[in-house]
């Protein structure tokens, strides 16, 4: 039987697929290249991964306020990843979301979860309303290699 849980929606959206949890905060501005959606902070443990495609859960953000448009960057381009789970309110980053939409780019959802309900490579659906499936809890990764400590 799958699992559900409820988020708070902060953009609303549908999407499915793998969960990328990163080992810690991250700052979209000089931590997120915009042209390959892979994470260049320098001494960040998922330093050379990338986002795209990916349910990324961030256990928290370097706060920029142009981290939001990192993602209006990313959104742009189509290589944002498919849904964004923050542990932490981050209005700034939820900005770039909304401003996609209005420019007419593509959206994804974005809410608030605890850090500790979901794992790396968990296969999850998120629903429009912020219910969370755990569909698959096979852990894996795009690449099948899974991180240490996942």
């Amino acid at each position: 039987m799958a699992t559900t849980l409820k988020s708070r929606v902060l953009v609303a959206g549908v999407a499915e697929g793998i969960v990328l949890r990163l080992a810690a905060p991250v700052s979209f501005w000089g931590g997120v290249s915009p042209q390959t959606a892979t994470i260049v902070q320098a001494g960040h443990p998922d330093e050379g991964t990338c986002i795209s495609g990916q349910v990324l859960l961030l256990p928290g953000t370097i706060g920029s306020s142009s981290s939001s448009a990192v993602l209006l960057e990313l959104l742009y381009r189509e290589i944002a990843p498919c849904a964004i789970i923050l542990c932490d309110v981050d209005a700034i980053l939820a900005l770039g979301d909304l401003v996609a939409g209005e420019m007419g780019y593509p959206t994804i959802p974005m809410i608030l979860l605890p850090e500790d309900r979901l794992k790396t490579g968990q296969m999850v659906r998120i629903e429009r309303a912020g219910t969370v499936t755990i569909i698959s809890d096979t852990r894996r990764s795009p690449n099948g290699i899974m991180p240490a400590g996942a």
